[in-house]
């Protein structure tokens, strides 16, 4: 189980240019969830992702990890629980390392480092196999710089390394709104299959409004810094784009925007 509880967020206190991102958030995400996040630029998603990632202090609040309080805990120290792919593809992958060298530089995340080989012939039997299913090619080209690869092959990859290790939670963080659509549903359907073969718990912010609804068995929609409607089960299997923008609010212009783009 994941929560936060009543996350408060403020940046630039005390100035005029004050602005509260979340604004006593409390949010459960049980294990083996898959969660949608959308809404408005500003309505706190991204700041949602970091807090949780450890990127951003909630100034009130806690975050909770299987019962472990770990509020205090820096990026590293969480980056044996939680992973997370970018919007931008170059930035899951290290472009001067080999594709075989960033997957075996992911297999040790959380873990000790040690003086041990890094890659031998099992290793890279595993990762090989990995790739292969994919259909990309990649597991023929494990010495080719991760730099040489296209956007959609490295967020493929960006994938398999952040779910190598089975995170307790795994963030997506726009990972498909820089791609051309046939990639970005390449690269969503490779999140799904791996999502659902790890059994991971995962929370994506997405501005595409089909995605939103063919994705994840809950979707939360967010305003100033809060949850404005949190919808699961049947009734999210019910969705459709002009339902999102009634419950939503029709008056919300820019979730219009989205949702017909």
């Amino acid at each position: 189980m994941i929560e936060l509880r009543e996350i408060r967020v403020v940046f630039y206190a005390g100035t005029p240019d004050e602005r509260v991102a979340l604004d006593d958030l409390s949010l459960q995400l049980p294990e083996g969830d898959f969660t949608v996040v959308v809404g408005t630029n500003g309505a706190g998603k991204s700041t949602l992702l970091n807090v949780l990632a450890g990127v951003v202090r909630p100034q009130v609040g806690r975050v909770v990890i299987d019962g472990v309080d770990v509020s205090a805990w820096p990026v590293h120290q969480r980056a044996g629980l939680i992973s997370r792919v970018f919007q931008d593809p170059m930035l899951g992958t290290a472009p001067g390392l080999t594709i075989e060298e960033n997957l075996a530089l992911a297999s040790m995340r959380g873990h000790r480092r040690g003086l041990r080989m890094a890659l031998n012939r099992e290793r890279r039997e595993r990762f090989r196999g990995l790739l292969a299913t994919f259909g990309l090619g990649l597991e023929s080209r494990m010495g080719a710089s991760a730099g040489l690869l296209s956007g959609g092959q490295r967020q493929v990859l960006a994938l398999v390394m952040a779910t190598l290790t089975r995170p307790r939670v795994l963030l997506l963080d726009e990972h498909t709104a820089a791609l051309d659509p046939r990639t970005a549903q390449l690269v969503m359907d490779a999140t799904r299959r791996l999502v659902a073969e790890h059994q991971l718990t995962a929370l994506m912010i997405t501005h595409n409004m089909s995605h939103a609804i063919e994705f994840g068995n809950r979707l939360l929609m967010m305003e100033a810094g809060k949850v404005k409607l949190d919808i699961g089960g049947e009734e999210k299997k019910r969705l459709t784009i002009p339902g999102i923008v009634r419950r939503f609010g029709e008056a919300n212009d820019e979730i219009l925007l989205q949702a017909t783009a």
